[in-house]
């Protein structure tokens, strides 16, 4: 089984000293790289800038990416070949419309930043996805959480989508746990506890293994 899975946030520059962001850690991401490769997947981890090591396992390759773009680009051409998509990464949806060439200095009491989307990137490869392909994506939400994500699954043709919810103590960004519930594309819900990351890496990719429409 090949395994593409984006982990991480991404930076979009603003000039060469500072950049759009935010606060993934790549935990997440990387934790679930590991529970694919323990399972005998060769997995390819396209990481945004983090300050996790490449994971040593044999079956893990890593390739480095900063911007939306960049991981885009990585992302489209490796999906094709890929049996399992997992979008973990924290992708910024939106980039600075001109990244200046020089710092840009401190005049006047306010900046205004002219800021363009990005490419979606789970989107724009869902439309992609063949029928024995499977998809999963990640959804971070404050308000009416699984409508939202059921929402985005439909909207990006994902199999299955892992909520976190920024209510729940223990969960979501710089922690070492976390607290998820899974959704799929039949309508099917799974509450899990607060645990390790690594368990929940496990939880998901035995949620993935028992939708797989074949083996694979």
């Amino acid at each position: 089984m090949r395994v593409l899975l984006t982990a991480g946030p991404t930076y979009e520059p603003l000039d060469p000293v500072r950049f759009i962001g935010n606060h993934s850690t790549g935990k997440m991401g990387y934790a679930l790289a590991e529970a694919f490769a323990a399972i005998g997947a060769d997995v390819t981890l396209i990481s945004g800038p983090t300050n996790l090591p490449d994971p040593a396992h044999p079956r893990i390759r890593t390739q480095r990416v900063e911007t939306a773009d960049q991981m885009y680009a990585t992302a489209a051409a490796l999906a094709p070949t890929a049996d399992v998509w997992v979008f973990a990464a924290a992708v910024a949806d939106y980039k600075p419309a001109h990244v200046a060439a020089e710092k840009i200095k401190k005049a006047g009491d306010t900046l205004t930043l002219e800021l363009v989307k990005n490419v979606d990137i789970a989107a724009t490869l869902g439309k992609t996805k063949r029928a024995e392909q499977f998809s999963v994506g990640f959804a971070l939400e404050t308000n009416n959480e699984e409508a939202h994500a059921m929402d985005k699954l439909r909207r990006k043709n994902f199999d299955l989508v892992v909520l976190n919810s920024l209510r729940d103590a223990g969960a979501g960004f710089r922690h070492d746990t976390n607290k998820v519930t899974l959704l799929d594309a039949q309508g099917e819900s799974r509450i899990f506890e607060v645990k390790p990351k690594a368990e929940v890496a496990r939880d998901i990719v035995d949620a993935v293994l028992a939708r797989l429409p074949r083996e694979v």
